[in-house]
């Protein structure tokens, strides 16, 4: 069984050192709860601007983790996330979108890739998965939110098929598969199964059926198979062993909290040489 990707670095950040072998100029993690200035049922280190916290807090805390980061906001991008299967390529001329207003995002995307350094990708979660990407021979990276919306949809293959304009084969990429919801706390109907028992050439590991109209989905183990399908090799692809609903001191949770939750980040960036 391969190691747990994630390795917590502070009280608010979870940092990927695996990745390190192949550039030490890479930043590539999830946060944490925990850290940060929002109260109540945003307690503390909310980072999603889209909810009903206030934004002067939830700012404070991307400032604090720019700063930890030594990744200035200014450098981030951010995207409006619609549990859909769109992949934008960004560049510079996108600094600062979505950072500190939601509505200026990336419209419509879930997945976000890009060629160029001093860039920070960032995607919001709350037991959704977060997919990471890096080919070490082009240093391209990737971030993308795969909710059972948007896997059903394949966004993993989506972004595997764009880095292919940009002359990159499958098995160049290296993925992970983050921190989210585990099959152990994500109980779904028949209306959700069906959508997983439709795609091709996927089996059925990623679910257990308990009871009519009732089953354990497993995303993680879905949205490897999905990789595994678009070509990336699987000892190419690292899994987390975290789950956000029962690790409840570091995680919000949308599920455990009844949508009453604030939202983790996920990011990756490369810094210049």
């Amino acid at each position: 069984m391969k190691l747990e990707p994630f390795i917590q670095d502070t009280e608010q950040v979870l940092k990927v050192t695996s990745w390190s072998k192949f550039s030490d100029k890479l930043v590539v993690g999830f946060t944490t709860k925990n850290g940060g200035e929002s109260k109540g049922e945003f307690e503390s280190l909310n980072l999603g601007l889209h909810l009903y916290d206030q934004d002067t807090l939830v700012r404070s805390n991307r400032k604090q983790l720019a700063d930890i980061l030594d990744f200035p906001p200014e450098n981030w991008v951010c995207s409006e996330q619609t549990h859909k299967n769109k992949i934008a390529k960004v560049s510079k001329n996108d600094l600062g979108a979505g950072v500190f207003t939601y509505e200026e995002g990336i419209k419509d995307t879930d997945g976000l890739f890009t060629n160029e350094k001093n860039i920070l990708l960032t995607l919001c979660f709350a037991d959704c998965v977060p997919l990471y990407f890096f080919t070490p021979s082009k240093q391209i990276i990737g971030i993308a939110h795969a909710g059972w919306k948007g896997t059903v949809q394949d966004i993993a293959g989506e972004m595997v098929r764009a880095w292919g304009t940009e002359d990159v084969k499958p098995d160049e990429i290296q993925a992970i598969i983050g921190p989210s919801i585990g099959q152990c706390c994500y109980i779904v109907d028949d209306y959700v199964i069906n959508y997983v028992k439709g795609l091709d050439n996927i089996n059925s590991a990623s679910y257990e059926k308990m009871a009519d109209n009732k089953y354990r989905l497993e995303l993680k183990q879905l949205n490897y198979q999905l990789m595994v399908r678009a070509g990336i090799p699987p000892e190419n692809i690292q899994v987390s062993s975290y789950c956000t609903s029962c690790e409840n001191q570091l995680f919000f949770s949308h599920r455990r909290d009844a949508g009453k939750t604030g939202r983790m980040m996920s990011f990756i960036g490369f810094k210049e040489d």
